[in-house]
């Protein structure tokens, strides 16, 4: 299979798989005995590698389940100490800011220009908020977001979703400015039902559940050691290699681009991640294309994963002002550190057939 969904999952590195058969002996980090202390000298290893990687101390690192859980955990937590009811997200966020905002109710969405890039015209910002909520960079388009400006601008807690941005832009928590920020191991190379949530020290979010107290208080429950050793093992070899990686992957990515049929529509803006290239071929059904290329041995998305197998326009794009049908054409594909030049030439090639081929099925 030709793998073009890195923004969904990226294979599980080597040495992630190496750490976590290593830790998976590991017992309850709780236990006071000698294999309790071993399995936490393990789980506090993880967790300093983890800390000195983003800038912040080891305290304010937090392992959840996945990303999901780490929105949750913000949103809501901030939401429960707040006197105020607001919360602000921008139109593009993932699934997971998106449904738990809604659930919370009173919400406010931040625009964004027809390019992706979150602004906030109206002074949303200024006012009063339980929470702000934006992610790094958009996990349909690589549109890398105004963050620094979006935390500088509230006086509210802001939660930065960065599981699209983690191991392909530095990020540096203290100096960030950030109440807290979300990733998951699965999207960088680490083990898929692991993620962090990074929380200052204060304000503190609220915890979800209530349990055995682990993780601050805030994540109670007992913690996956081996997941944490594989998650750090992962992060230590993608910020290794980011800078250069990085630098192969944009080369990739403009071959995609230039190779592109001269009538499709990129939107996917020059100021974006290496990984992704986002596309619409007006006059082809998206779930059309991707069943075609399928069944050529390619693996691609027409949006997030969270929302595949539902045939529907993506929010993200009609909130940048693409219209329905188009936006129902559109392809996201996503490269990663095992993506080489050969599969990008492969796909290439494919591309303009499976087009032809789903513009003469016509749209449903």
């Amino acid at each position: 299979m030709l793998y073009f969904d890195h923004a969904a999952t990226t294979p599980m590195r080597e040495s992630a798989k190496d750490a976590w058969l290593e830790a998976s002996s590991a017992l309850n980090p709780s236990g006071q005995y000698a294999l309790g202390r071993r399995a936490r000298s393990l789980l506090d290893d993880a967790r300093e590698t983890v800390a000195k990687v983003f800038g912040c101390d080891p305290i304010e690192v937090i392992f959840t389940a996945s990303g999901t859980e780490s929105v949750n955990i913000a949103l809501k937590g901030f939401y429960a100490i707040s006197p105020h009811s607001k919360v602000v997200i921008s139109a593009i966020e993932h699934s997971a800011v998106y449904e738990t905002a809604q659930f919370l109710g009173d919400v406010d969405l931040l625009p964004v220009t027809r390019e992706g890039f979150v602004h906030d015209p109206h002074n949303i910002l200024a006012q009063p908020a339980a929470v702000v909520s934006c992610m790094w960079a958009n996990n349909e388009t690589g549109a890398i977001q105004p963050i620094e400006q979006i935390i500088a601008a509230t006086d509210a807690p802001v939660h930065v979703d960065a599981v699209q941005a983690v191991g392909k832009v530095p990020i540096n928590f203290h100096a960030l400015g950030a109440a807290s920020l979300a990733m998951s191991g699965h999207k960088f190379g680490g083990p898929r039902g692991v993620g962090v949530l990074l929380a200052k020290r204060s304000p503190a979010p609220a915890p979800l559940f209530h349990g055995g107290g682990q993780e601050r208080g805030i994540r109670s429950g007992t913690v996956d050691v081996a997941g944490a050793c594989g998650f750090a093992a992962a992060l230590t070899e993608v910020v290794a290699t980011m800078d250069e990686e990085q630098q192969r992957l944009a080369a990739l990515k403009d071959m995609i681009i230039a190779a592109l049929p001269e009538d499709s529509i990129l939107n996917t803006p020059k100021h974006s991640l290496a990984t992704h290239v986002n596309v619409s071929f007006p006059g082809a059904e998206g779930d059309s294309l991707i069943m075609l290329l399928d069944s050529q041995g390619f693996a691609l998305a027409t949006g997030s994963a969270c929302a595949n197998g539902v045939n529907r326009a993506s929010r993200v794009l009609l909130a940048q002002g693409v219209d329905e049908k188009t936006a129902r054409g559109t392809l996201r594909i996503s490269l990663g550190y095992t993506t080489t030049e050969d599969e990008v030439a492969q796909l290439i090639e494919a591309l303009p057939k499976a087009v032809a081929i789903a513009r003469q099925a016509g749209m449903a």
